[in-house]
């Protein structure tokens, strides 16, 4: 992707799951980039510009979508980092393109064709979220799609499978199969993690095992990590249940780092 600078390193997408205003959007980078510059973690702010999937009528969908996408523009200006936001429709594409280098594809969305179709035409990078529903074999042909629509700047993002109604759970195999399609592939540390249809109707999660999964993808042989983060998750307005609390991100990736160096070192041997 051309968006990720070549690193020995994981490259790193990061930032809360919905825009919530500009304060936070900010202060969020500038943590970040800190610890990603130090660390030679290339790295991509993430944040939606508005969320199309709530489980009720009531959920927090957004501050409105040019507002948060002028914010993720100034988050690309002032830190010198590219932005990925999704698109749910392919009206949508043209207008984010405008102020992201990268347009990711929600996870019940990328058998879509035309929505894949037409982010490929903004000639922006593109991050398909593998469903929940899908093997990792099936991605395959949503890659073709985009290649066959003219972009070879494709990722591919593990995001867990459905287990049972109520759960998520991490094949580790897909990671190499996705690799196979020579594109990278991104871990989602987070979403992994939900435990969605609650009768709150409230996605729950389990923030206390992103380091286990964050850890294992590294393993795995996992190109990037995909991990949602927030000051005080209690009080985000989107996906509370299984971000990362902020202060937690710099322990994490230090240690994350570590392992990254020891896994090169075996492959170089190997």
């Amino acid at each position: 992707m051309k968006s990720i600078k070549p690193s020995d390193n994981f490259f790193l997408l990061a930032g809360p799951c919905v825009i919530e205003g500009e304060r936070m959007a900010l202060d969020i980078a500038g943590r970040i980039v800190e610890v990603t510059s130090r660390l030679g973690i290339p790295y991509v702010f993430k944040g939606s510009y508005r969320k199309a999937n709530r489980s009720r009528l009531d959920s927090f969908t957004g501050i409105g979508d040019l507002e948060a996408l002028r914010i993720l523009a100034k988050v690309r200006e002032e830190f010198g980092v590219p932005v990925v936001t999704d698109i749910h429709s392919p009206e949508e594409a043209d207008m984010a393109a405008e102020f992201v280098d990268v347009l990711q594809i929600p996870a019940f969305l990328c058998r879509q064709t035309d929505l894949l179709v037409a982010a490929t035409r903004t000639g922006r990078d593109v991050n398909v979220k593998k469903g929940q529903f899908l093997s990792p074999e099936a991605m395959e042909f949503a890659v073709q799609k985009v290649r066959d629509a003219g972009c070879d700047d494709v990722a591919v993002t593990e995001r867990g499978v459905t287990f049972g109604y109520q759960d998520l759970v991490v094949d580790y195999r897909g990671i190499p199969v996705m690799k196979s399609f020579g594109c990278p592939v991104v871990l989602d540390c987070t979403h992994s993690l939900q435990q969605p249809n609650q009768t709150c109707g409230v996605t729950g999660g389990r923030p206390d095992m992103i380091e286990t999964i964050a850890r294992c993808g590294i393993a795995a042989g996992a190109d990037g990590l995909f991990i949602e983060t927030h000051p005080e998750p209690s009080k985000a307005k989107s996906d509370g249940a299984n971000m990362l609390r902020l202060d937690l991100m710099p322990g994490l990736l230090e240690r994350l780092t570590r392992i990254r160096t020891v896994i090169n070192e075996i492959v170089t041997e190997s």
